[in-house]
């Protein structure tokens, strides 16, 4: 049995990436890691493991088919790295990919992290997604999975104009049904004076 969530060609853009619902430096944010399967020998992909810069608070979610292992610093209170590890017989199959989720508190003071993964299939191959790059340069085979952080102001502004922008389209959408009441009243007042 195999957990994934595509089917069909390979994209181009298949390589682990990383995305977050609260980019903020020192925020807590729920990280979901996308992991494609790139085996051209149809091996299942069985194993997941990233590092983390030292994060603080982690916690993962449930994944049906997968355990989860946190590699804590008790002394610093933070975690180093995450593992994903497939139960027997189970993984991501050839053309597909699954979600990897993780809950922290993002570290402060820096623009980007990074999360170098390890991928592991079921024939043993492994593939390091760990070579950052070159300013300017072209994307590497390999790329390390990057995180840009916005400000908690550019954060704070973002949900301000997302609010506005609610509050203006229900007022839009009252204004309208209010006209729209107001001209059947004035349709009805006519038809009964005409009645009468």
């Amino acid at each position: 049995m195999s957990i994934g969530l595509l089917a069909g060609a390979a994209p181009a853009w298949a390589h682990v990436h990383v995305d977050a619902d609260n980019p903020a430096p020192g925020a807590e944010s729920v990280l979901t890691f996308n992991v494609p399967n790139e085996s051209e020998k149809g091996a299942l992909t069985t194993q997941l493991s990233v590092a983390l810069p030292n994060v603080a608070s982690a916690s993962t979610e449930s994944m049906p088919g997968w355990t989860a292992r946190l590699d804590r610093d008790p002394a610093g209170g933070t975690t180093r790295s995450v593992t994903w590890t497939a139960a027997p017989g189970t993984g991501i199959g050839a053309d597909q990919f699954a979600l990897f989720r993780i809950s922290v508190t993002l570290p402060g003071g820096v623009k980007t992290v990074s999360f170098p993964a390890t991928q592991t299939y079921s024939d043993g191959t492994v593939v390091k997604w760990d070579q950052a790059t070159p300013p300017g340069g072209a994307e590497p085979e390999n790329p390390v999975p990057e995180l840009a952080l916005t400000s908690a102001k550019a954060a704070d502004d973002s949900a301000r104009a997302s609010a506005a922008a609610t509050v203006d389209s229900s007022a839009r959408w009252l204004a309208g049904g209010a006209l729209a009441l107001g001209a059947v009243a004035v349709g009805t007042a006519l038809v009964v004076r005409r009645r009468s």
